[in-house]
């Protein structure tokens, strides 16, 4: 059986110039279609953490099927980190700045106790501004961020250095 560092680097799709020229998009959507691959992968990205979390959150949207994914193989539920205006109130949002413009998001308020165990999963990490966002929002909930976990890290833009938590990365490029 393919790691699922071996399984991302096969099936991932890499488009040069999208959406703009001299970005390379990495498309995980083919790893995300294969059954096999997706269960490799939430169980790597799960395993680090040792079931000490009580929930998985996933960041809209590439992270909603692996947190999923994920929270199916370990008896957990999935939180959604949604983009503003998706969820019904009541809401907690995080505003945040990104190289274009800003962006918000969102999870829904009250729905789990305080101090609730977070891991928080998305598909890439590459300048760090969402998901250090989402550490924010889950802290204002009173949760607590227990460890963050992506499939593809893009290591030369170190957005690492703008989490806490442990982070745990598949596949770096």
């Amino acid at each position: 059986m393919s790691s699922a560092a071996d399984l991302l680097r096969t099936l991932m799709r890499e488009t040069p110039d999208f959406p703009e020229p001299g970005i390379v998009f990495r498309d995980l959507t083919p790893v995300l279609a294969d059954g096999p691959a997706l269960a490799a992968l939430a169980d790597e990205l799960a395993a680090p953490f040792g079931g000490g979390y009580d929930i998985v959150a996933g960041v809209e949207a590439r992270g909603f099927p692996l947190a999923a994914a994920i929270a199916a193989r370990t008896g957990r539920g999935t939180l959604l980190v949604r983009k503003a205006g998706k969820l019904p109130a009541p809401v907690l949002s995080e505003h945040y700045g990104l190289e274009y413009g800003t962006d918000t998001i969102e999870v829904s308020a009250g729905l789990l106790p305080p101090g609730t165990r977070v891991l928080l999963v998305d598909d890439v990490l590459a300048t760090g501004g969402t998901l250090a966002a989402a550490h924010r929002l889950i802290q204002s909930a009173g949760w607590v961020v227990a460890g963050t976990a992506v499939a593809l890290e893009l290591g030369d833009l170190d957005g690492r250095a703008r989490l806490g938590a442990p982070v745990h990365v598949v596949l770096t490029v």
